[in-house]
Parts: structure tokens; C-alpha cells; sequence
């Protein structure tokens, strides 16, 4: 078989049944004779983002893949694949390549050379009988630790290059889970229970770890209340009483309120860095359990730890709590869930009129809120675009389903949002999927 036949043959094992992709590239026709389908895009860096919103729905068990020609192919994704870099998402760039007789010439835009600052690895396939290898190294980047772009470039004599059938071997990727250290998780959860106020902080680790229920879980346990930061929105029902909503740059009224007055304050399955985020209160305990060492004290020292995956930590943080408390868990005896709907009531009254206005041009808070009461939330994915549409959406917008919201920022490139809305709608097709957009995107 060729090179390009088993790089097919994989997407399909790996459970791939439709790629975006801009020709030309003859992966793109082996791929259709394997039976995935083709989404053709208008232009390269829109391509990535489709592949990008679909992993995200995905939670990364199935892997978005773009597919576009060497040189200026690769050159227009750039955009794309920077977003999808600095929000953490996998997605799978598979650009084609000079032949090896011609690499390193400098004759067009070198792939390998150019992506490594925006790429969680970038490499390419040196012989089509390598092609096995390579592609299981790359599931294996794209399906463990943090989450992030992988490229592999193919020349184009490697595409065409035959091997042997009987020396294509190729098993799916399964990923590892990695859980903390018992004595850090009990260090932790001991400081957690003694704190007057605590507040977790929920990030999209939450959601690719597929954890809400547990975090529900450990909140119901603990009665400690939750925010998200603005990826991880989604991840912890903001209808639930212990929510606190989004701590976007703009950000619920509880968010700001509990987050003046918290003596510890717990990220869970986000780095805790400033971006778009509500700052990380000063003269505060902080703890912190994320996946990727290289984001431990990134940008604030913490004083506990609980490295892993979110949803193998959590499952650790509920036994050590039940071990602590109890079963049972432990009352709301400082009346925390009738403070943060106080709270809500007193941040939805003061905006109420902004929801109901009749002004001229239209407040785009009523569209906001015309728009909420249409839709069955619970069935609906929703995104925005960069800039207004995102600051005026992630407050006020109440996710109640895991990947219901689809929050970024990390990364603010206009019109994103978009290709996003297409990539959730091809991974979830019964939902109703909306992407609000400025007039400028």
C-alpha cells in the first residue's frame, strides 16, 4: 500500500469518518476511497477551526483532522492552528510536503521549521513504511497530557511510496489517566475543609477529563461553590445553587463578590494564568491540580498541589473528603447557596432592563436574552466570536450541559468562532448549534 492509503486506513481506525481539508493533497482522495468524507472549506485557516470546534465537543476521544497542500496550504493555516495552540485543543494537521530530494531548499513555506513554537510536536514522515509509527506517536501527543496541535508534514514521493501490506500494523491509540499523590490530595483537602471561604475554579481540563458529575459531586460534598473560568464554562451547571457563574473579563456579580472576600482559592484543570480570566486573588492560599507540570507555578506560587488528570483527582478529592466528613458530607451551615442567590437576583434585577429594552439600535442583551428563551438550552451548543459578542455572552448565558458553551479567548482572532459552530454541529449533529458574531467578524 502507499504512504497516503495507510495514513487513511488509521484516521479510519482511529475512529475518523469526515476531515476538513483544501486541496490539493492526494491524501485527501485516498482518504475518500477509504470512506471518510471530505469537508472542503473555503480557506485553510477555517478548515483548522472546524476540526478544532469538533474535538472540542469530542472531549479529544475522537480527533479533529485537517488536511491541506505544502507551501502556501500550510502557510494560510497558521491562524488556525495558533488559536487552537493557545486554547489547548487537539487537532490533527496533516499538510503534504516537498520530496525528500527537496527538503530543507527553502524553495516555499517550510512546515516543520515554522510550527514548532505553535505546535504540541511537528514533524514529518521520512518513508511511507514509517507512516505506523508516526501517526500512533501522534495520537499518542494528541490523546494524552495537555492537549494541543500535532502536524505531521508528508513529502510527496512518501505519499505515493509503496511498503508491504503485511508490514501495515497499527492498533488505536488508548490514552493513560494519571491520578495524584494520596498524601497531596490529603494535604490539600484538609487546608481546603479548614478555609472560610474557598472557591474552585473549574477549567476546560474539567470537560476533556469528562468530569462534571464528579465535580457536582464534590461541591454537593463539600459545599463549596464553583466558578469556571471562560474555556471551561460548561463544565459545572451554572443553574446549580453552588454555581458562581463565569469568571470571564466580564464576569457575574458572584464571581466578583466571592472572589473579594476568598482565603483559598482552588484551580482545578486550568493553569491559573491571567488571560481572559478573572486575576487570581492576591494574599490568598492557592492550590492548584492540573495535568501539565510545565503549567505548575506558571504564573502564581501555589501552596497545594494535585497533579492529574481532572477526573481521576476529583475521584481522589471525594474519597478523601468522605474519609474527613463523612459520607454525608457536610451541611450548608454558613447559608453559602442562599448568599449566591441573593447575589443573582440582586446582578439579574440590576441588568433587567438591558434584557427588555426597546432602545434603538437594538441592545444586543435583548437579542442575548430573546435568543435564551427560544432555544432548549440543554440541547443547544452556543459560541461567540471575539471582542463584545464574548463579554457579553459568557456572564450571562447559563450553561447547564457539558460542552453546551463553547468559551475561548486565549487566542482572539476574529471571525473563529464560525468554524467552531460548524466543527461542534458536524460532532453533534441533534444540537442546535449557535455561533454570535460582531459585525466586524
Amino acid at each position: 500500500m502507499t504512504g497516503d492509503t495507510a495514513i487513511a486506513k488509521i484516521l479510519k481506525a482511529e475512529g475518523l469518518d469526515w476531515f476538513s481539508c483544501f486541496p490539493n493533497h492526494s491524501l485527501i482522495d485516498a482518504c475518500a476511497k477509504e470512506g471518510l468524507r471530505p469537508i472542503l472549506c473555503r480557506q485553510e485557516r477555517a478548515g483548522v477551526n472546524i476540526a478544532d470546534g469538533f474535538s472540542r465537543i469530542k472531549n479529544g476521544n475522537t480527533i479533529g483532522v485537517f488536511i491541506m497542500q505544502t507551501g502556501p496550504g500550510a502557510e494560510n493555516a497558521f491562524g488556525g492552528v495558533a488559536q487552537a495552540y493557545a486554547d489547548s485543543v487537539p487537532v490533527l494537521l496533516l499538510p503534504g510536503g516537498p520530496p525528500r530530494s527537496r527538503q530543507g531548499m527553502g524553495l516555499s513555506f517550510e512546515s516543520v521549521e515554522n510550527y514548532r513554537g505553535i505546535t504540541k510536536w511537528v514533524s514529518n514522515i521520512s518513508s511511507a513504511a514509517r507512516v505506523p509509527e508516526m501517526m500512533s506517536r501522534a495520537f499518542s501527543l494528541l490523546k494524552q497530557g495537555k492537549p494541543g496541535p500535532v502536524m505531521l508534514e508528508i513529502p510527496s514521493d512518501v505519499s505515493i511510496e509503496e511498503f508491504p501490506d503485511d508490514a501495515f500494523d497499527y492498533t488505536p491509540v488508548e490514552p493513560f489517566k494519571c491520578g495524584a499523590s494520596p498524601e497531596d490530595v490529603r494535604d490539600l483537602i484538609t487546608a481546603l475543609l479548614r478555609a472560610e471561604c474557598p472557591v474552585i475554579s473549574a477549567g476546560q481540563g474539567v470537560l476533556y477529563a469528562e468530569a462534571t458529575d464528579a465535580l457536582i459531586e464534590f461541591s454537593d460534598l463539600t459545599n463549596i461553590p464553583i466558578m469556571t473560568t471562560l474555556a471551561g464554562k460548561s463544565s459545572f451547571p451554572e443553574t446549580h445553587p453552588l454555581s458562581l457563574g463565569t469568571g470571564a473579563v466580564s464576569c457575574s456579580l458572584m464571581v466578583a463578590r466571592f472572589m473579594q472576600k476568598t482565603d483559598f482559592f482552588f484551580g482545578i484543570g486550568t493553569s491559573m494564568t491571567s488571560g481572559f480570566k478573572v486575576p487570581v486573588p492576591k494574599s490568598v492560599t492557592l492550590a492548584q491540580s492540573i495535568i501539565s507540570l510545565e503549567d505548575v507555578n506558571r504564573e502564581h506560587r501555589i501552596d497545594h498541589g494535585a497533579m492529574g488528570d481532572a477526573g481521576v483527582v476529583l475521584q481522589q478529592m471525594i474519597e478523601e473528603a468522605k474519609r474527613q466528613l463523612g459520607e454525608r458530607g457536610r451541611d450548608d451551615t454558613k447559608g453559602v447557596s442562599a448568599e449566591i442567590s441573593r447575589l443573582k437576583q440582586e446582578w439579574i434585577g440590576e441588568w433587567s432592563s438591558h434584557f427588555r429594552s426597546d432602545e434603538v439600535p437594538m441592545s444586543p442583551y435583548r437579542v442575548l436574552k430573546e435568543i435564551a428563551d427560544a432555544v432548549d438550552n440543554a440541547n443547544t451548543i452556543i459560541t461567540h466570536d471575539s471582542g463584545y459578542p464574548r463579554e457579553q455572552l459568557a456572564p450571562f448565558w447559563e450553561a447547564v450541559t457539558p460542552r453546551g458553551y463553547i468559551g475561548w479567548g486565549a487566542s482572539t482572532q476574529l471571525g473563529y468562532g464560525l468554524g467552531l459552530a460548524i466543527g461542534a454541529k458536524i460532532a453533534a449533529p441533534e444540537k442546535q448549534v449557535i455561533n454570535v458574531m460582531g459585525d466586524a467578524a
